[in-house]
């Protein structure tokens, strides 16, 4: 490819992002704060290194992003390169970071997330089908092919995916993202084989392994799958610069959250709603749990404060299967009972950090990253309360939205990330 035309191209992507990178990262209060990599503060990102001390090598990376990748090294057929603040230590408190991708013929790039940023992606070489999936409950699958030249936005927080529909012929793209350290979940990795593993109870529910044409079947599956490889509220959602914006719900003004009801208009019931938050939910489905949310849609004060609550009901080995909030971190403590709870780090380390909640217990979900909470009780129900950083946070419950979207994901794309058969598949998206 000719080199002016990538290096138009990475210029525009990089000003088409830059705006959102402030909301996503801690704002620079100077002209630049250069990581000091070896520093023993650790702050939210990195200390700044001695100004006196910068240079121009601090902001460059000979990166080489003109030139192809090994993608015959793994079996998905695709290599990400990631140039960070930890390559670029100039690049701290700047919120922002680009990635070349190839991709092999009939490469995938499997479903995954970035929980601290939004992707605005660009075809350099070749044909993509790419797509992403809306949070619960449409689980919509909005997907394109895309051709050379050709931009595509994947919302934060949202799972996504990118695939070279040529059998003969490689591809290669390049993305902005909205993060000095965006991070990556890789759905199949995450769920799969995390570090210690999630338990098979907590799996065999989120899956409903038990609906499955036979143990022989539910063997076969978990071994190809083990075979695989609150200021942050302010940086979610819209700040409030007046004393409240109560949603006008009813406007068809379309903003980022909702306009503002006349505050003439506005009285105590806009901030009140007789949410019964201290009576049981039914939890008779199939993953033995009920979450009752309220955010900005049933409490209208809550526009721009960057705030929601939730109650959750367990049924005796109950479970709030797998998922993420792509706009939220959930602080929660359990009312009633005993949970086992845990959440799954960014790639490559998928780390399992869980624990076992009783009563009074408190627990921290980061914004973005899967968790679960799951009733080891074979007897008693459990209640919890947890409030989200974000007036509106979203849930994404993994199996649905991998194996349940609407239209369906390829059977292709899932083949090749989960590294099973189509009978597999179509067993798994029939449960959903």
């Amino acid at each position: 490819m000719a080199s002016f035309i990538s290096f138009l191209l990475l210029a525009a992507l990089i000003g088409m992002a830059s705006w959102q990178a402030i909301a996503a990262e801690p704002s620079p209060l100077q002209d630049f704060c250069v990581a000091d990599l070896n520093s023993a503060v650790r702050v939210n990102g990195f200390a700044c290194k001695n100004p006196t001390n910068v240079s121009a090598d601090d902001f460059f990376k000979a990166a080489m992003l003109d030139k192809p990748r090994d993608t015959v090294v793994n079996k998905v057929g695709s290599n990400i390169t990631l140039i960070n603040v930890m390559e670029i230590p100039g690049l701290n408190t700047l919120g922002i970071s680009i990635v070349r991708v190839d991709y092999a013929p009939l490469g995938l790039n499997p479903p995954h997330t970035h929980p601290r940023a939004t992707e605005i992606f660009t075809v350099l070489e070749g044909t993509l089908y790419v797509g992403f999936v809306t949070s619960n409950p449409d689980n919509k699958l909005f997907s394109k092919v895309l051709n050379k030249g050709d931009v595509f936005v994947f919302p934060k927080g949202l799972i996504h995916f990118q695939f070279n529909l040529d059998p003969h012929k490689p591809a290669v793209a390049t993305s902005a993202i909205s993060s000095q350290n965006p991070g990556i979940i890789t759905i199949a990795n995450a769920v799969f084989r995390s570090n210690p593993p999630i338990s098979d109870d907590i799996l065999a529910k989120a899956f409903q392994r038990n609906l499955m044409a036979s143990s022989s079947f539910s063997f076969l599956l978990v071994a190809a799958l083990l075979g695989l490889a609150s200021w942050k509220a302010i940086a979610s959602d819209p700040s409030p610069l007046q004393d409240f914006c109560v949603a006008d719900l009813n406007s068809p003004v379309r903003v980022n959250g909702f306009v503002c009801k006349n505050p003439m208009n506005a009285s105590a019931d806009d901030f009140f709603k007789a949410a019964m938050l201290d009576k049981p939910r039914d939890t008779n489905n199939k993953v033995g749990s009920n979450v009752t949310l309220v955010n900005v849609l049933q409490l209208p004060g809550l526009n721009t404060l960057g705030i929601s609550i939730a109650r959750l009901d367990f049924a005796p080995l109950g479970l709030n299967p797998p998922h993420t909030h792509p706009r939220a971190t959930e602080i929660f403590t359990v009312l009633e009972g005993t949970l086992y709870v845990g959440f799954v780090t960014s790639n490559p380390d998928n780390r399992l950090l869980s624990k076992v909640l009783n009563k009074g217990d408190v627990f921290v979900f980061p914004e973005g990253l899967i968790h679960f909470q799951f009733n080891p009780n074979p007897h008693r129900p459990a209640v919890a309360i947890a409030a989200l950083s974000s007036q509106n946070p979203g849930v994404i419950t993994i199996a649905n939205a991998v194996f349940g979207s609407n239209p369906p994901i390829s059977d292709d794309i899932l083949m090749k990330a989960f590294q099973v058969d189509k009978k597999i598949i179509d067993l798994l998206q029939a449960q959903f």
